[in-house]
């Protein structure tokens, strides 16, 4: 795909449909030892889906290593001690959603609802209904309270060949206790219990049959965006990284975006959190700092020339820090709402690079 604004702006984009697919709910369930889900694992990678079953990880995070003081400064506030967790499969009347995936979180806040994660599985099936071997990827949803995006992409992805793990982030979908917001909660607390819940999930993910090890790739889309732009400069346990409609610098950020970003910058200043306590907090969890830790080789931008939520300068510094070649930069000529126009074809690029294929319409 190149990158150039020509080549993404025709007319023809402008006539593809975006659908939207929701899903809420999960059912409890029943444990079987260990040692059987890691046969099925192991032995039989062609399966129907494991509901019911558990199975046993541990935390693959490394310990943190770096020659700049600075991005040792930041691993040491957003890493934690890798210990062993168990994945549970559950069924969920979701529509759209084949499985839910259970696991502790990794940075537990003591609210036990919030503390267990909570991953959508849209899995790849062959026409009889059975897994099959295929990559994966994890997908950060964005800031809306339904989740809207995260789930497109995610199905969007399945279908392209994928399978696609959508994690509720803290305080969203089944982690939310009745009325609980995420801006309800302290900002430090849901942001590093967020990135590590999804450097845990790419874990939980690879336990699972029909999960292809080698391919376990990120993708977030707007707030998710960020979090899985931080998330990715932990280590490189990811295999490719996808990051649409976000980027880098949090401090301009918040002091220029509208909309989201806006509704944000109050939420903090009713907090607070203004002038050099507000820069302190966002830079805890800057994604520039971390940004020359990912192989640019397999990191791609998605962003909006003409995006005020998150403006051009946010995905230019990240491209910048992380040493990113313009051929793994796509502008879109779009704005935060209307870059929805080119999710087909930006479906098709992340699935084509992270080992799926294309979607194919009659």
């Amino acid at each position: 795909m190149k990158h150039t604004n020509k080549s993404c702006g025709g007319r023809r984009l402008l006539c593809g449909v975006v659908i939207c697919w929701l899903a809420n709910g999960a059912l409890p369930c029943a444990a079987v030892p260990l040692d059987e889900a890691s046969q099925v694992h192991s032995t039989n990678p062609l399966n129907e889906l494991p509901i019911g079953r558990v199975f046993s990880t541990t935390d693959s995070l490394g310990k943190p290593a770096d020659s700049r003081e600075d991005a040792m400064m930041c691993l040491a506030g957003l890493c934690w001690q890798p210990e062993a967790f168990d994945v549970a499969c559950v069924t969920t009347t979701q529509s759209g959603v084949d499985a839910v995936l259970r696991f502790p979180s990794a940075r537990p806040t003591g609210d036990e609802t919030n503390d267990t994660v909570v991953a959508e599985w849209y899995a790849v099936k062959d026409a009889d209904g059975k897994l099959v071997v295929a990559p994966a990827i994890v997908v950060v949803h964005e800031s809306g309270r339904g989740m809207t995006v995260g789930r497109m992409v995610a199905r969007g992805l399945r279908d392209r060949g994928v399978h696609s793990f959508m994690i509720q982030l803290p305080y969203y979908g089944l982690r939310r206790f009745k009325n609980t917001n995420a801006e309800d909660h302290e900002f430090a607390a849901v942001m590093s219990q967020g990135i590590a819940d999804v450097r845990r999930t790419r874990d939980a993910v690879a336990v699972l049959p029909g999960v292809d090890q080698k391919q376990i790739s990120l993708q977030g889309t707007s707030l998710g965006g960020f979090v899985a732009a931080t998330t990715a400069g932990l280590d490189s346990s990811f295999s490719n990284v996808f990051i649409l409609l976000a980027g880098g610098n949090l401090p301009q950020l918040l002091t220029t975006g509208t909309r989201e970003t806006a509704q944000l910058r109050a939420t903090l200043e009713k907090q607070g959190f203004t002038g050099e306590r507000l820069h302190e907090l966002l830079h805890r969890f800057e994604p520039n700092r971390l940004a020359h830790r990912i192989d640019a080789n397999r990191l791609w931008l998605y962003s909006g020339t003409f995006d005020t939520v998150v403006p051009a300068a946010q995905p230019e510094s990240f491209a910048k820090a992380a040493g990113l070649d313009e051929s793994h930069h796509l502008r879109m000529p779009a704005t935060h709402v209307s870059g929805l126009i080119f999710l087909p074809m930006i479906l098709d690029d992340i699935a084509t690079k992270g080992g799926g294929r294309p979607l194919v319409t009659k």
